[in-house]
């Protein structure tokens, strides 16, 4: 069996383009982790936040033979240079909370600030003088912690889904216990605010870019590899 990268996401709908076909595998870890393998490669998402990529990072390794540990998905832009689509490849990822400082096996110079929740407009500002942040998750951090515990090679692959003006409402009271992103719930607090749906319609347009262009980033990458 060859060694395998492993690209841990947030959401199943970052990588679904991605892992169409691809074989699903099982985790007994908890519940809410989705797990995919073809060839070389393994994807795996589990939610939101530090605790559950942490245990998509688990699920992942619990397949055996994973080289290296690399932090996908969707990405917020702290750079006023940046816009939806953009493809990013941090050499540097910082965690907010701690002041702990990662650095990616290769990287374009940029650097990914993570925090804990979503960033407004004005943190992302805030992240871009601080740390001279590029681009803004909530996982990657913890990826590229347990990259080195694991002594594994880490990276990161992240694309833009919203600009850093881009004034978004407060999500975080709309995330399940494992993490997933209650869809209905947030449509239904949207109803009755119309001056919030401009900015979500732009955030949801700006995300379907933002996936596809990963996507097929990941997917150049994999074949790189020359996985079966």
């Amino acid at each position: 069996m060859s060694a395998r990268t492993a690209y841990i996401a947030a959401l199943p709908r970052e990588i679904a383009p991605l892992v169409k076909g691809w074989r699903v595998e099982e985790s007994l870890l908890a519940k809410g982790i989705f797990l995919y393998r073809q060839g070389s490669g393994i994807v795996a998402s589990a939610g939101i936040g530090q605790r559950r990529v942490a245990l998509a990072v688990e699920a992942a390794l619990a397949l055996g033979d994973v080289s290296q540990l690399t932090s996908v998905g969707v990405a917020g832009a702290c750079d006023p240079a940046l816009a939806p689509g953009a493809v990013l490849r941090p050499s540097t990822v910082v965690d907010s909370l701690t002041g702990e400082r990662f650095q990616a096996i290769r990287g374009d110079g940029s650097t990914l600030a993570t925090i804990a929740v979503v960033a407004d407009s004005a943190e992302k500002s805030r992240l871009f003088a601080g740390y001279n942040a590029q681009l803004v998750d909530m996982e990657a951090a913890q990826v590229a912690r347990m990259a080195l515990q694991q002594g594994l090679p880490f990276s990161a692959l992240k694309s833009i889904s919203d600009a850093v003006d881009l004034a978004l409402p407060d999500t975080m009271r709309f995330l399940s216990a494992t993490g997933q992103f209650k869809e209905n719930a947030f449509a239904l607090y949207l109803l009755p605010r119309p001056h919030l749906w401009r900015p979500v319609l732009k955030l949801a347009r700006g995300s379907k870019l933002a996936i596809a262009t990963l996507c097929e980033e990941i997917r150049r990458e994999i074949s790189g590899e020359d996985l079966s």
